[in-house]
């Protein structure tokens, strides 16, 4: 098996794992305790958080573990918001920020504060000068990941920092992608990391609170961890994500092996939309993480695309609805506007052997192929098939559909009107399908239609509002907008060529 999903978790770093069976032993003793066990368990401790400090670049009273990454972004959040609640209660984020963040934001909304979502460009990046923009005297917070989790794209955060310093307004960063690659440059007032990320065993977070940052620890409270994360520290744990992130920076090769990981992603990037039709890498190829890269495959089911590799041999992600429960596509690639369906993420642990990726791209073209011959998608490269879909309603329908379709061609959208619709065009009813299917059916109609004719597709699907229009962009059609149903929404498309 290649795994291939160190975005998620990376594989315990042997480091790691000598540190945990070690400190089993030494550091299973409360620390607080002044009798010998205790005191053992406390150096053990205090040398975790200073080895830790030094990778973050902060001091070592200023960092504390908690019980997971996502933990300590909670606490961040809540913790300085709280603090600066007389300044204001607005806080900023970006629209690709990590899950954490958003709930975090959701809570905090629904106890009376205001957030404001920064978009994002097509790679998934903030412009530093939007974030100047959106800074205003109340803003009590604002949250940047120093990179993407689901694309890789590095955000501006040096810049972004300078700015909230000078507008005298925290920022938090989360680090957890980008600090097994190296500490996050700036004046950053609060950051938080995820061992699992690194190597380390799951089970441990990090946050660090810089000296001068206003923070009032919300939730449970007591003694330990100056008061920032509560309950009895796992020090195993502990012991094991210091030592081996202390590992990854001591590394003389750590540099030559992020270069060979970026090498081997970049021949992913350039080879999979020449072996495989119909792909949109997502992301910013050069400003990124060295080790991840997204892809997505026009008329392919996620779910399927991803059983389908780990039968061939393969562990990866995906952002794709189809392999969610919740039936809702990533917000980061709803964000960016880029195409859902079919989305494979690939993220290289150390130590990839570039066989795997040779591997990797000599099976991915059979899979996907099999894919969308399982869906009877259409002919690729061209978008186009001989048959109508099965829910499409022909042009010439009886009256009463052919009102339908009329009725259903008056979408609302940045170019769209009734007028502009064509009336009697075909209506593809994809209502109760899943994706990819609203995009296949969809596809093997609009050549039925005449140049500047429209094609409107009726989905239930909230993938359907992202895929469509991306689906257009790949095709060179024109997406025309969309409009509220009986059921889900119509959207509908120009044929151009």
């Amino acid at each position: 098996m290649a795994y291939f999903d160190a975005a998620s978790a990376a594989p315990l770093h042997p480091v790691a794992r000598e540190a945990l069976l070690a400190s089993l032993d030494e550091g299973w003793a409360d620390p607080a305790r002044l009798y010998r066990e205790g005191r053992r368990a406390r150096l053990l401790l205090d040398a975790a958080r200073q080895a830790a400090a030094e990778a973050v670049g902060c001091r070592p009273d200023e960092l504390v573990f908690t019980p997971s990454g996502t933990q300590a972004v909670h606490s961040g959040v809540s913790g300085a918001l709280a603090a600066r609640r007389r300044a204001g209660r607005r806080l900023l984020h970006s629209a690709v920020e990590h899950s954490s963040v958003l709930h975090a934001a959701e809570v905090h909304e629904a106890a009376g504060g205001s957030r404001v979502e920064l978009a994002v460009d097509r790679t998934g990046r903030v412009a530093a000068d939007e974030v100047a923009a959106a800074l205003t005297p109340d803003t009590a917070l604002v949250c940047l990941q120093s990179a993407n989790h689901e694309v890789g794209t590095e955000q501006p955060v040096e810049e972004v920092a300078a700015l909230c310093r000078e507008a005298e307004v925290p920022l938090l960063v989360d680090a957890a992608q980008s600090l097994p690659w190296g500490p996050v440059p700036g004046a950053w007032s609060l950051l938080t990391a995820s061992a699992h990320k690194w190597g380390g065993p799951p089970g441990v977070g990090l946050l660090a609170v810089r000296k001068g940052t206003r923070f009032a620890p919300q939730g449970p409270r007591d003694e330990r961890e100056s008061g920032r994360s509560a309950g009895f520290e796992n020090i195993p744990a502990v012991v094991a994500a210091a030592a081996s992130l202390r590992a990854l920076r001591a590394d003389p090769g750590a540099g030559e092996e992020a270069d060979r990981l970026r090498r081997l992603v970049d021949r992913i990037r350039v080879r999979v939309p020449e072996l495989v039709p119909d792909v949109e890498a997502a992301g910013d190829p050069v400003r990124r993480l060295p080790h991840l890269v997204t892809f997505s495959c026009l008329y392919v089911d996620g779910e399927a695309l991803l059983h389908e590799l780990d039968r061939a041999g393969f562990s990866v992600s995906s952002g794709s609805s189809c392999t969610s429960s919740t039936l809702t596509p990533s917000h980061v690639l709803r964000a960016m506007g880029v195409l859902s369906e079919g989305n494979v993420r690939i993220s290289l642990p150390y130590g990839t052997a570039e066989a795997e990726v040779d591997r990797f791209l000599e099976v991915l073209p059979r899979v996907v192929r099999s894919v969308r011959e399982r869906l009877d998608a259409p002919a690729t490269g061209a978008g186009a098939g001989s048959a109508a879909g099965a829910g499409a309603v022909p042009a010439s329908a009886p009256p009463k559909a052919a009102a339908s379709a009329t009725e259903a061609a008056g979408a609302t959208g940045a170019a769209a009107s009734s007028e502009a619709a064509v009336p009697g065009g075909p209506v593809v009813d994809a209502l109760g399908k899943r994706c990819p299917i609203p995009v296949i059916e969809l596809a093997k109609v609009i050549h039925e239609v005449p140049v500047g004719g429209t094609v409107t597709v009726l989905s239930d699907d909230e993938a359907a509002r992202q895929d469509i229009p991306a689906w257009c962009t790949m095709r060179d059609h024109e997406y025309v907008g969309e409009r509220a149903a009986e059921r889900g929404a119509a959207y509908v498309v120009r044929r151009r060529a």
